[in-house]
C-alpha cells in the first residue's frame, strides 16, 4: 500500500499540535527558554534514533516546527515508513534556539508515540509473512489520534480496518444480542440481510461469530467478511475449509488475544486478514531524540 499523508491526516495533526502547545505554553510561553536563551542565539539539531525501528510522524513533527515558528527550517533526511537504524538522523532542525527548546518536546511526543505503533505493526506484518493475511488495526485508538494511529499502522505495513461507525458495518455480537432480544427466531443471516438492506452500496457487510455453527449461519447471509472471535488454531482452520466450501467469496478475519507469539501460526491458518488491537493501544513508544551541539556546563555536571 502506497504511503500518503492526507487532508485528513494533516488535519488532525494541525489540531493535535495546537493542543499540545497550548499544554505547554498557555499564556505565558516556555519560561526556562526564555530565562536562558537570547532571542537572537540560533543553532541546529539532529532528530535521531536511539532504538531501531519503522518511522512514522515526520511530517508531524515538521508540521509542528512550522506552526510554531516560520523561522526554523526542517530538513528531512529519512521518510516515513523507512526502517531506522541505531544513530540514523531523521532530519536536521536550524533556526531560533528559544523555538527548537519549545518544540522539542510536542515534535518528539508525535515520533515517538507514532514510530512505535509503524515498528510494532511492522514486527507483525513480519510474522505473518508467507501466507495470505494481512494485519489490520481496530477502533482501539486514543481520542483525537484515530487518523494518525491508523496512519502510522500503514507506515508499519499494516491494512486499516474501518476508521469508524461511519464507514462499515461490523455486526457484533452485542448488536445481535440487542436485536435478536425482542425476537429469538432471528438469525444471524437475518441479520445480515436486514443491514444489506439498510446500509448504502459499496460499503462493506461483516458479521462477528464465536463459533463454527454461527459461522455457518452467518455464510448463508453472503456477508463480505466474517470475523472469527477467540478461535484456536484448530478451529480456525475448521472455519476456513467450511468456508472454502460454503462462500468462497467471503473473507474471514481472526481476532482476539493475538501476539506476536501467536501470529504466525494464525496465519497459516488460512484466514485472510488479522485484525489486532494492540497496534494501537499498546505499542512502546520508540526512543528518538535531539542531539544537540556537544556544548556542557562546567562544575561537575555530568
Amino acid at each position: 500500500m502506497r504511503l500518503t499523508f492526507d487532508k485528513s491526516e494533516h488535519a488532525a495533526a494541525a489540531l493535535l499540535i495546537d493542543c499540545g502547545f497550548e499544554e505547554d505554553l498557555r499564556d505565558t510561553g516556555d519560561l526556562t527558554s526564555a530565562a536562558l536563551i537570547a532571542e537572537s542565539d540560533r543553532g541546529s539539531v539532529h532528530v535521531v534514533a536511539r532504538t531501531e525501528g519503522v518511522l512514522a510522524g515526520e511530517p508531524i513533527a515538521h508540521m509542528a516546527f512550522e506552526r510554531l515558528d516560520s523561522a526554523v527550517t526542517w530538513e528531512t533526511q529519512i521518510t516515513d515508513g523507512s526502517p531506522l537504524d541505531v544513530g540514523a538522523v531523521i532530519a536536521i532542525v536550524s533556526g531560533p534556539l528559544r523555538s527548537l527548546l519549545t518544540g522539542e518536546r510536542t515534535a518528539l511526543n508525535f515520533l515517538t508515540h507514532l514510530s512505535g505503533i509503524a515498528t510494532l505493526t511492522r514486527k507483525f506484518v513480519d510474522a505473518a509473512e508467507g501466507t495470505q493475511a494481512r494485519i489490520l488495526d481496530t477502533r482501539k485508538t486514543l481520542p483525537g489520534y484515530r487518523v494518525l494511529q491508523k496512519y502510522a499502522v500503514r507506515a508499519g505495513g499494516g491494512t486499516n480496518h474501518r476508521l469508524g461507525l461511519y464507514d462499515g458495518v461490523l455486526i457484533k455480537d452485542n448488536h445481535l444480542a440487542a436485536w435478536c432480544g425482542t425476537d429469538s427466531g432471528r438469525t444471524i443471516a437475518d441479520a445480515i440481510a436486514r443491514a444489506r438492506e439498510n446500509t448504502p452500496s459499496g460499503l462493506s457487510i461483516e458479521v462477528e461469530v464465536d463459533t463454527l455453527a454461527q459461522l455457518t449461519d452467518a455464510l448463508e447471509g453472503a456477508p463480505d467478511i466474517v470475523l472469527l472471535d477467540n478461535m484456536d488454531c484448530s478451529t480456525l482452520r475448521d472455519a476456513v475449509a467450511l468456508r472454502d466450501t460454503a462462500a468462497p467469496a467471503v473473507l474471514l478475519e481472526a481476532s482476539g488475544n493475538v501476539s506476536l507469539k501467536t501470529v504466525a501460526d494464525i496465519a497459516r491458518t488460512g484466514v485472510d486478514r488479522i485484525s489486532v488491537g494492540g497496534l494501537t493501544h499498546s505499542a512502546p513508544v520508540l526512543d528518538i531524540a535531539f542531539d544537540w551541539p556537544d556544548a556542557r556546563p562546567t562544575g561537575g555536571i555530568e
